[in-house]
């Protein structure tokens, strides 16, 4: 592998997982995109995406898979991208969880509404403008039944994408994409489109944390 590629995985236990990998796979930074479903799989990558789905069933997966705890230490050291629910997942508190609560990979300083805009039948979609990420040109950002960004806990949370207006109940500025370190959330489905920037965007992160 050559200093300016990386393996990238996305988890594939349940939820829209193809559509990341053809996503990825027009990028070329990325040497090989595959869908990871085991430990094997997990171990030879560089970095992930945890794809939008249903989080109590990705959680429920990977428990029976015994994959939570790599999971965890995986997301712990190295570059991760959680959209939708893997942007739950990836959160140390989800709120609206169902009774008894859910397992969480606890990583992302930040506190997440699980959908807060309702049912499908409330999914929407809008132009974000994401400058510091991808540029002047504004994104279109797919929600699907999404979560938002509740209360950020600690400084090294930066918000690179907000609602730019009111959506039902939910005010404009509302956070909807954050970046901490190696972490990046997106409380939307960028694979719905045919706008690639945001895994461009991934990439070039990744690559910052490879080998370190």
């Amino acid at each position: 592998m050559t200093q300016s590629q990386i393996t990238v995985g996305v988890l594939a236990l349940q939820g829209a997982f193809a559509e990341h990998i053809d996503m990825l796979k027009r990028i070329p930074e990325v040497k090989e995109a595959i869908a990871v479903r085991t430990l094997e799989q997990l171990n030879s990558i560089d970095a992930l995406i945890i794809p939008g789905g249903e989080s109590t069933a990705i959680a429920l997966i990977a428990e029976r898979c015994q994959m939570l705890d790599p999971l965890r230490s995986f997301v712990q050291a190295k570059p991760t991208w959680g959209t939708c629910a893997g942007m739950i997942m990836l959160a140390k508190e989800a709120r609206g969880a169902k009774k008894g609560g859910q397992q969480l990979f606890d990583a992302l300083d930040v506190a997440v509404n699980r959908n807060q805009f309702g049912t499908q039948k409330e999914s929407f979609q809008t132009l974000l403008h994401m400058p510091e990420l991808i540029g002047e040109e504004p994104f279109l950002a797919v929600f699907i039944r999404a979560p938002v960004i509740a209360e950020i806990k600690s400084d090294e949370v930066r918000v690179v994408g907000r609602l730019e207006r009111k959506v039902g109940q939910t005010d404009g500025e509302t956070a909807v994409a954050v970046v901490q370190n190696h972490l990046f959330a997106t409380a939307f489905h960028p694979e719905l489109t045919n706008d690639n920037r945001l895994h461009q965007y991934f990439v070039r992160l990744a690559l910052q944390y490879k080998d370190i």
